[in-house]
């Protein structure tokens, strides 16, 4: 089973979107704080990071074999219009299948089940070993109340949001303790990756 993790850029109150979805130019500055680019396969998101960013991202990156998602977050984003910026396949979990999209978007790399354990098994089929990355919010709440999650990582922001998303939202069968993470200082962003402790 591939390992299985989240992350997301986080302001230091637990909110990985502020109120009414706003607050995404302060969670986001790290992204073109440099001069080292990153390919992306939107052009529109430009990728401009530090050395130490970069070298951090390039390396998480190389990781991930597939992204496991949310209806709210494809629709929010209309699946990208058919490829994800990180150029991964897509597990989209949803009671209801996008017909229309998919008939739109032939060929894209995106599949669509019901449930999160339907939805790692897929996705470690699709990560050929590679790691599964789960998207932060009700997807990762459910993936750790399960048991699922074997690492956090919090691209920690220095904002104060005041409301939003959190990250972790009315999680059951807390506590669920972590072991020490690694910190990796950036510019505009403190990366911080912890693994969850088992049993």
């Amino acid at each position: 089973m591939s390992t299985v993790i989240t992350g997301a850029s986080m302001s230091i109150d637990g909110y990985i979107a502020g109120p009414g979805e706003s607050g995404f130019e302060h969670l986001f500055a790290w992204y073109e704080a440099g001069d080292r680019e990153l390919p992306s396969t939107h052009p529109e998101i430009p990728l401009r990071l530090s050395e130490v960013d970069h070298r951090y991202l390039s390396e998480h990156l190389e990781r991930l074999g597939v992204l496991v998602v949310g209806r709210r977050l494809f629709d929010m984003t209309d699946g990208w219009n058919g490829i994800h910026p990180m150029d991964r396949p897509v597990v989209v979990v949803t009671h209801r299948i996008p017909q229309q999209w998919i008939d739109d978007h032939p060929g894209a790399p995106f599949t669509f089940v019901d449930g999160i354990e339907a939805a790692l098994e897929q996705a470690s089929k699709l990560a050929e070993g590679r790691a599964v990355a789960v998207n932060g919010g009700t997807i990762a709440r459910q993936f750790l109340e399960a048991g699922l999650l074997d690492e956090i990582h919090i691209d920690l922001i220095p904002v104060v949001l005041g409301g939003g998303t959190p990250f972790f939202d009315q999680v059951g069968a807390a506590p669920h303790v972590l072991e020490n993470p690694t910190i990796v200082p950036g510019e505009r962003v403190t990366h911080l990756r912890y693994r969850v402790r088992k049993g």
